[in-house]
């Protein structure tokens, strides 16, 4: 049974930092601004996580979150990879850099690559979480006004 949310899904490699920012963002802003919608998140590849990537989400989320006064709804789930299930339950999906996500749903989810929005967030080894956050706040906060009216 669907929930009575609309669902955005952000999608990123590892759903690690900017796919689960994103997510933890939309969803304290939706409930600020009383929006029948929820987000959720997933990866593309979350076999790349490894040792250094250490717990559920990643310090530099944290700390973005943490600097916005953005308290976790609960304890961090694990990173999860995406299935075509989570497309299925998606209203609107969005992958996060499409440079880097728009070849890696072509070959794992090649009917749902069309259909996706892409925004251009880089991950750290391009942009730092100072740069690359704030430009990830605004694009999820333009996402949230859109979706009121």
């Amino acid at each position: 049974m669907r929930s009575a949310h609309k669902q955005v899904l952000f999608i990123c490699t590892g759903n690690y930092y900017r796919s689960r920012f994103a997510e933890i963002l939309f969803n304290h802003l939706a409930t600020e601004a009383d929006l029948h919608w929820r987000a959720d998140s997933c990866g593309l590849n979350i076999a790349v996580l490894g040792p250094e990537h250490p717990g559920h989400l990643s310090r530099w989320a944290q700390e973005g979150l943490a600097l916005r006064k953005i308290l976790p709804p609960g304890p961090y789930r694990p990173p999860r990879q995406a299935s075509e299930a989570d497309f299925e339950a998606a209203d609107l999906v969005i992958a996060l850099k499409e440079a880097e996500h728009r070849p890696m749903l072509e070959k794992l989810h090649p009917t749902r690559a069309g259909s996706v929005q892409y925004w251009h967030i880089h991950d750290v080894d391009q942009a730092s979480p100072e740069t690359a956050l704030p430009e990830l706040e605004q694009l999820v906060r333009r996402l949230v006004n859109e979706l009121k009216n």
